[in-house]
């Protein structure tokens, strides 16, 4: 079983990462960590004592992790404030001194000028194309797909224009597609356990097929499996075959099981969205 790490008595430094979350930015086993706090309560006219976001965090990067993309490094832990004990997620900084963090928003900023770039797909690849000569279009426009493949099955509703990127090695002048990070809203972070323990199978499976992205076609967020199943964008096409191949369900599952800090309700939860989408992934992968 994977125990949590008490973060309590690491050395904090200044924090210097934006964000919604309460965060910290500490020191622990020599290495820094941006560690992610609790949400707030944020949904209306609902008593959200607690929102499950540490879990969404670490899950969804390790989910990244097991079908092989290079993703942030994440560990559960535990932080003790005013004598109560928070769960929180920490996560590993991937930069150091000369290798610095683009997000894409900031590609966004310098190109098309004369419009505001949001999440709209024609707009993101016209922006990669349009910086061929900063970086490798072929292999952003692959990784971009891929990562998009991969949040439809965690159910990532805030993958927008600030938390993916590029990373810039400032010695050799390089720049490739960052480590995957931050997916604090996938998997329903906002269902509480009485929630889940009411959810019958038509309600489950609703919540698998009715994920939303952040990503817009003609104004207006798309839905991850009409969009896949679609089949209308062959680099969307390509990168499902190649992650499905990929996803070993068998690991996910026993990544989940061994989280010791979780619900048994939520691991089965968490265990059969995933599954349900896994399922509608294979099923459209042809």
């Amino acid at each position: 079983m994977n125990k949590l790490v008490d973060f309590t008595k690491c050395k904090e430094e200044i924090n210097e990462y934006k964000g919604s979350e309460k965060k910290k930015t500490l020191i622990f086993d020599g290495k820094k960590y941006l560690v992610k706090f609790p949400d707030p309560l944020r949904k209306k006219n609902k008593n959200i004592s607690y929102i499950n976001n540490a879990f969404s965090e670490y899950i969804g990067s390790h989910i990244f992790e097991i079908i092989g993309i290079k993703t942030q490094n994440t560990i559960l832990g535990e932080y003790k404030i005013n004598d109560k004990i928070k769960i929180v997620c920490a996560c590993e900084d991937f930069t150091t001194d000369t290798k610095i963090l683009y997000e894409f928003e900031n590609l966004t900023n310098s190109t098309m000028v004369d419009k505001k770039v949001d999440t709209e797909i024609s707009d993101i690849i016209e922006v990669i194309k349009e910086n061929n000569n900063i970086i490798d279009v072929d292999d952003t426009i692959k990784n971009f797909w891929k990562m998009f493949i991969v949040d439809s099955l965690i159910g990532n509703t805030d993958r927008h224009n600030g938390n993916w990127g590029f990373i810039k090695d400032n010695e050799t002048g390089e720049i490739t597609f960052s480590p995957i990070f931050d997916c604090g809203s996938c998997l329903n972070p906002l269902l509480e356990d009485t929630d889940l323990e009411n959810l019958d199978e038509v309600e489950l499976k609703n919540l698998a097929l009715n994920c939303y992205s952040c990503l817009k076609e003609n104004g207006k967020k798309i839905n991850y499996f009409t969009y896949i199943s679609s089949r209308k964008n062959e680099e969307c096409n390509k990168a499902l075959k190649e992650i499905v191949e990929k996803i070993d369900m068998n690991k996910i599952n026993n990544m989940i099981d061994e989280i010791d800090c979780i619900s048994n309700v939520r691991k089965d939860f968490y265990k059969k969205i995933l599954n349900k989408r896994f399922k509608i992934l294979n099923e459209n992968n042809g």
